[in-house]
């Protein structure tokens, strides 16, 4: 995209064809939506993101949150969570609770989970190298409070290659982390037919410094590898798209972002019939957006609810399917119960009071809006075409990450020369400190994390345990699905930790090049 727009545009700078390229909301290829109501037929999903230290505060976060409204549950977890350690490994030490929920065990998950109706609330779980595992705990979970498997409705993010171009949280190789992926997809086929398997997510590509191009191309390119890699294993591509989603970042550029939204599923549509012969049904793009948390400053914190404001708006214009708005605080801290509930009472002033909502795609037809999306299409097809030289998104890893470093670098420079305008930060400045606000005891918090496990290994059968691990190792070493031998091995109280432990055994770990 040019690096400044145009003063004006007008007809003549519209290069497409109304009919061929917009057509109707809910029509092939869902330009302007993958409804053809949009939000007048149902708002989008108010999915607010929690994960604080423990099960139960995270819990009570959730309730908060409901009680205000919200739509849709999101959890974060921790670090150790994310890479596949208990609470109580020295790797862990000083991190356990710190971004997001310690959950360990299946203890943790009913905690996490209690008082939560499982068969009406949809829940969405940010997790990727340890995804498989979360999903058996919350399986376990309902099994045992009764919730019929196939009324579970949620989502895992599942998307490991993105960790190794942006993110970091990956386990293990490449190629048993693409395993994992398609024993999820392959069990949920038939065992959880309303969960969305894998949450592609250019989220963390665009928070990692990536251009808006770069966003949806590099997050195209690994779900192109992932529908490969499915149909190789034998899973046919109409019977697990519908149950892919994708995750998006909206930032503070409100028109880019709207173009983004509205090339990223001309495309993706485009991409799906032609090389999967995909149904109409499979070819929409269905997406969750979180407003920018690389956007939000620590100085002038209040500034942040404007920021929101303007990338909510950006997702909205831009047709997504469920959206989380940050709390202005989060550039400080986990937020607040009053950032919290402020973030999702401006999603519903936009619903409620703004008129987005009153018409769909209202910038359909704008010259600047389509003239955007088109450029946009064009590079991030350009970007398609190298990675698909390189030989798809498996191989081209090193290509994508340092792509997102040159662009991260680029911004960088741009803010420190002023080129790049962030208010409060490069320009009207005040000489006001931060607000410092209250942070957790999260010594405390990890000690008691790790009392509870104590407990949990004292209590349950030995026997049981080295069994359901042995099981698992067998299973890695050949070719069965996993995902049945871990709900079982959940159910026998083994720990997430051990679980991975188990995998490392035999697949190792990734080492970057």
């Amino acid at each position: 995209m040019k690096n400044q727009p145009e003063p004006l545009y007008t007809p003549e700078s519209v290069a497409i064809n109304y009919t061929r390229d917009l057509g109707l909301p809910g029509c092939f290829p869902y330009t302007r939506g993958i409804y053809p109501t949009m939000y007048r037929g149902q708002l989008w999903t108010m999915r607010q993101y929690a994960g604080f230290g423990t099960a139960a505060e995270t819990n009570e976060r959730f309730h908060l949150l409901l009680d205000a409204g919200q739509t849709g549950l999101s959890t974060a977890f921790d670090l150790p969570t994310q890479m596949g350690y208990d609470s109580d490994h020295p790797m862990s030490t000083g991190e356990v609770g710190r971004v997001g929920v310690a959950i360990d065990s299946i203890d943790d998950m009913r905690t996490l989970l209690s008082g939560i109706p499982l068969d009406r609330v949809s829940t969405s779980m940010t997790i990727n190298a340890t995804a498989a595992i979360l999903l058996a705990q919350y399986i376990a979970v309902a099994d045992e409070t009764g919730v019929p498997r196939d009324q579970l409705s949620g989502t895992i993010q599942n998307d490991i290659l993105k960790e190794y171009i942006a993110r970091g949280t990956y386990i293990y190789p490449v190629e048993p982390g693409l395993r994992l992926i398609t024993d999820v997809m392959a069990f949920c086929r038939t065992e959880l037919p309303r969960w969305n398997t894998i949450s592609v997510s250019g989220y963390h590509i665009r928070e990692a410094g990536s251009t808006a191009a770069q966003e949806i191309a590099f997050t195209f390119a690994n779900a192109l590898e992932y529908f490969d890699r499915a149909a190789a294993a034998g899973l046919r591509v109409d019977e697990i798209a519908p149950r892919v989603s994708f995750f998006f970042a909206a930032h503070n550029n409100l028109f880019e972002e709207v173009a983004k939204f509205r090339a990223a599923r001309r495309l993706w549509a485009r991409l799906m019939r032609r090389r999967f012969s995909a149904s109409d049904e499979s070819a929409r793009l269905r997406f969750h957006t979180q407003t920018g948390g690389s956007t939000l400053t620590a100085t002038q914190p209040l500034n942040n609810v404007v920021r929101t404001t303007v990338q909510a708006l950006a997702a909205v214009l831009g047709g997504t399917q469920s959206l989380h708005t940050n709390g202005y605080d989060e550039a400080l801290s986990l937020p607040s119960p009053e950032a919290a509930t402020l973030a999702l009472r401006t999603q519903q002033i936009l619903a409620d009071e703004s008129g987005v909502a009153d018409t769909v795609d209202p910038l359909g037809g704008s010259y600047y809006v389509e003239t955007l999306t088109s450029e946009l299409e064009t590079r991030v097809m350009a970007y398609l075409e190298q990675i698909a030289e390189i030989g798809g998104a498996a191989q081209a890893i090193p290509f994508m990450r340092e792509e997102i470093h040159s662009a991260a670098y680029g911004h960088q420079l741009a803010i420190e020369s002023g080129e790049r305008v962030v208010v409060g930060v490069n320009r009207y400045r005040d000489e006001s400190p931060a607000p410092v606000l209250p942070r957790p005891d999260f010594r405390a918090l990890e000690s008691a994390q790790r009392e509870r496990l104590a407990l949990l290994r004292a209590a349950r059968d030995p026997a049981a345990v080295t069994a359901s691990l042995q099981a698992i190792t067998r299973a890695a070493a050949g070719t069965g699905n996993l995902i049945p031998l871990m709900i079982e091995a959940v159910k026998a109280q083994v720990t997430l930790g051990e679980i991975s432990d188990a995998l490392r055994l035999v697949w190792g770990t990734y080492r970057p090049e």
